[in-house]
């Protein structure tokens, strides 16, 4: 059996799958975790509705309790209020860029204030350049854009705020 802390502690430990430097309780998807008898119950929130590692996350979370003593794991999938980039921990924040992706800024600095076709400046997480260029509106996933810098001349991607 698992304590509420313990298995918070364990989902801790629980990479996410597309970006491996941070954990899912530092991406904030984690929204609650209940624990009763031997019984773990987690709360999700996806990044976004059609977020291809969704499945490959929720089995992740329930092997990873299981693993750690839990006898029954159940994860649940809440929508509302929909996962914000504001979500992502600080210190995750950090990690992403020295994994080579440049953070999100704030997610109130985007939407509906920005003009069309707008293309944030993001600063380049290898060298700390603010001579970028976007290449392409989407990286290797939906989340993420493509980005180049003009100083060192190395790709890097920009997790989009959200």
């Amino acid at each position: 059996m698992l304590t509420t802390e313990q298995a918070w502690d364990v989902l801790a430990r629980v990479a996410d799958p597309e970006i491996p430097v941070i954990s899912v309780t530092e991406l904030g998807i984690v929204r609650e975790v209940a624990a009763a008898g031997d019984t773990v119950e987690v709360v999700v929130t996806p990044t976004y509705s059609g977020c291809p590692a969704t499945e490959v996350i929720e089995r992740s979370i329930a092997d990873a309790l299981r693993e750690a003593g839990a006898g029954k794991v159940r994860v649940r999938t809440r929508l509302a209020p929909a996962w914000t980039t504001d979500w992502i921990a600080a210190e995750a924040k950090e990690k992403l860029r020295r994994y080579g992706i440049a953070p999100p800024g704030a997610a109130a600095d985007v939407g509906a204030l920005q003009p069309i076709g707008f293309v944030p400046r993001v600063d380049c997480p290898l060298c700390g350049s603010r001579s970028t260029e976007r290449l392409s509106a989407f990286g290797a996933t939906a989340c993420k854009a493509l980005y180049r810098c003009r100083d060192c001349r190395e790709p890097f991607e920009h997790f989009k705020p959200i």
